[in-house]
């Protein structure tokens, strides 16, 4: 997801969707030590991707006070 979809997003929508890609990110790293992805850097851009979520929350946190 790129930096502009996600500002985009309402706040409200952005945890949401924080919460939901951090569970999804946690059932491929348990379904990876099971049996090994076809693309293992798929947990790279997801890790990479909830960090720019999470950068914009805090960014609108601060901004916003």
């Amino acid at each position: 997801m790129k930096i502009a979809e996600i500002r985009e997003l309402t706040t409200a929508e952005l945890r949401e969707r924080v919460d939901a890609e951090i569970v999804a990110l946690d059932q491929k790293v348990i379904g990876h030590s099971i049996s090994p992805l076809e693309n293992p850097a798929q947990i790279k851009r997801q890790r990479r991707t909830i960090a720019r979520m999470m950068t914009e929350l805090r960014w609108r946190e601060i901004n916003n006070k």
